[in-house]
C-alpha cells in the first residue's frame, strides 16, 4: 500500500510518490531542466516575462492564422496563465489579422450548479472576453459561436467540437496538484482507496464535473479572494485526457508562480523519464507525441534551503 498524502489524506497527491523520484527531482539544476529534452517533449526558456508572454501570445495568433472556411481550428487556452491575452489584443489589432474562422476552447470552469452566482470568482468565459475578446475590433473577431465555453448542460456538446474542428494546440498552465485544466489527482475512496487509477484509466476520463483538490482550492484562493476559501467552488468542470489527446500539440507554460520550484521539476523529470502516475496527472502526457514545456528562466527557482529568503 502507498503511504498517504502530507497535504490531504483523503486524496492522491505527489507526495504519495517514492521518495527516491522526490529527491531526483529536487536535485535538478537549470541545466538540468533544459537537457531534459527527447523526441515528443520540448524543453524551452525565456529569459524575460516580456518574451515568454509574447510567444505565448504568438502561439496563439499563428494557431489562428491556419484558420479557414474550409478547414476552421483553433486553439485552447487556460485561466492562468492569462498575462498573454492583451497582448493577443494587441497583435491582432496592429496586424488587422481577420479572425472569422478561428476559434477558441476554454479549458475549465467553475461548477456551481450555475454561473450566476456573484460571490463566485469570474468564470473563464468572462475573464477571456474581459481580457480578449471583448478588445479585438468587432470587424476581426470570430462569431461568438466560435468560441467554445464548458458548462454543466454542454458537456457533451463540448466534448464533441474537438471532433467537429481541429484543435492544434491546447495550451495551459501547470497548478500546485501537478494538473492541467483542472485535471487533479482523485479521492483516496472506492477501488483508488489503496492506488490511483493506472495511467490507462485515467487517460478515458473525457470532459466532465470533478471535484478540486484540496490544495487546488488553496492555490485559486490566493489568486482570485486574498485566500478566503468560502468564496472558491469546490467542483469545476474540465476538458479530459479525451479531448486532450485530440489536440497536436500540448504547450504549458511555466512563469514560475502557478506551480513552485519543486513542481516544475518534477513534472518535467517524469515526463522527460516516461514516469507516468496519476497521481501527478501532469506526468500522464509523457504518452502524448508532442508536449512542450516554456519556462521562464528566472522563475524556475531552486529546492535548496536557503535562510536569506527569509531574513
Amino acid at each position: 500500500m502507498r503511504r498517504s498524502s502530507i497535504i490531504a489524506k483523503e486524496w492522491w497527491d505527489f507526495t504519495t510518490l517514492d521518495d527516491a523520484l522526490l529527491k531526483d527531482a529536487a536535485k535538478l539544476t537549470v541545466g538540468d531542466i533544459q537537457n531534459l529534452s527527447r523526441p515528443g517533449f520540448e524543453i524551452r526558456m525565456y529569459d524575460t516575462l516580456d518574451s515568454f508572454f509574447l510567444a505565448e501570445a504568438f502561439e496563439y495568433v499563428r494557431c489562428w492564422q491556419k484558420s479557414t472556411a474550409g478547414k476552421p481550428c483553433g486553439i485552447c487556452g487556460p485561466i492562468g496563465p492569462v498575462h498573454q491575452l492583451p497582448l493577443v489584443v494587441e497583435i491582432v489589432n496592429a496586424m488587422e489579422i481577420n479572425l472569422k474562422h478561428a476559434h477558441y476552447w476554454g479549458m475549465d470552469d467553475w461548477y456551481t450548479g450555475g454561473h450566476d452566482d456573484p460571490s463566485v470568482p469570474p468564470s473563464l468565459a468572462i475573464i477571456f472576453k474581459r481580457l480578449c475578446y471583448d478588445r479585438i475590433r468587432k470587424d476581426l473577431r470570430m462569431a461568438e459561436e466560435n468560441l467554445h465555453f464548458i458548462n454543466s448542460e454542454n458537456i457533451d456538446e463540448f466534448s464533441r467540437s474537438f471532433d467537429e474542428v481541429h484543435c492544434p494546440i491546447m495550451q495551459g498552465g501547470q497548478g500546485r496538484t501537478k494538473h492541467w485544466a483542472y485535471n487533479d489527482p482523485v479521492k483516496r475512496v472506492g477501488k483508488y482507496k489503496d492506488d490511483p487509477p493506472s495511467p490507462e484509466e485515467y487517460r478515458k476520463l473525457g470532459t466532465r464535473i470533478v471535484d478540486i483538490h484540496p490544495l487546488s482550492n488553496i492555490q485559486v484562493a490566493g489568486y482570485f479572494s486574498g485566500g478566503d476559501l468560502y468564496r472558491i467552488p469546490n467542483k469545476g468542470i474540465t476538458v479530459g485526457p479525451v479531448e486532450t489527446w485530440k489536440c497536436d500539440r500540448v504547450s504549458i507554460w511555466h512563469p514560475g508562480y502557478h506551480d513552485d520550484s519543486f513542481g516544475l521539476r518534477l513534472s518535467s523529470l517524469m515526463i522527460s523519464k516516461n514516469i507516468m502516475d496519476s497521481s501527478v496527472p501532469i506526468s500522464l502526457l509523457a504518452s502524448h507525441p508532442d508536449v512542450v514545456f516554456h519556462f521562464y528562466r528566472k522563475g524556475i527557482g531552486t529546492c535548496e534551503v536557503d535562510l536569506n529568503t527569509i531574513l
